[in-house]
């Protein structure tokens, strides 16, 4: 029996260390990841600042063009045309050619025509996927060293289950106990077998 409660202490003895080590290691895994989604959402938010103001150099040169085009005045809108984004050209170009004026059909606006695309909206919304993605890896590591600290929990119970069979003197306790502390210590290796490692 005492043979039995020491393989039993040294065991779950080792299996808890190397437990509480996992759930630090994941612990680690998860502040880094939350702080590259932290980093890569600061980027996306800078993008889509500057989309919104490219967008609003767009509409405001669209809006001068419009007023002088109004006017007649082709020196001005040749002029203002000239000053267009090439993001923006592409979009107004090919408004132009849905012949606006006579077509009732013809959208608003190039800001309504699928070819006005915003390179940096577009980078901004690519990396707030990545940023969310990242999110969801540190929550994944979050979770993974929370699993390990439970297991570690359950092992350092294994420990107590040993260590309180030695105080029986009688067979039937001493006996009940192991096999309760070896019951739990087989269900915390088996966690530590199915848990990934870091």
């Amino acid at each position: 029996m005492e043979i039995a409660a020491v393989f039993l202490l040294a065991v779950a003895t080792v299996a808890t260390a190397w437990s509480g080590y996992q759930a630090a290691r994941w612990g680690g895994v998860q502040a880094t990841k939350y702080a590259e989604a932290s980093a890569t959402r600061g980027e996306s938010i800078r993008a889509s600042t500057k989309a919104g103001q490219l967008s609003i150099v767009d509409v405001t040169l669209f809006m001068n063009y419009l007023d002088a085009y109004a006017r007649d005045d082709t020196r001005l809108t040749d002029f203002l045309a000239t000053r267009f984004r090439d993001e923006f050209k592409v979009a107004f170009d090919a408004w132009v050619a849905t012949d606006p004026q006579n077509n009732p059909q013809a959208p608003s606006s190039p800001f309504a025509m699928a070819e006005y695309k915003l390179a940096e909206q577009v980078r901004s919304d690519a990396l707030a996927t990545d940023a969310t993605a990242t999110f969801t890896e540190g929550q994944d590591a979050n979770q993974r060293s929370d699993n390990y600290v439970l297991n570690t929990v359950f092992l350092a119970s294994v420990l107590f289950f040993a260590a309180l069979a030695e105080r029986f003197k009688w067979m039937g306790p001493r006996v009940a106990l192991l096999a309760m502390g070896l019951l739990i210590l087989g269900y915390g290796l088996l966690n530590l077998i199915r848990y990934p490692v870091t």
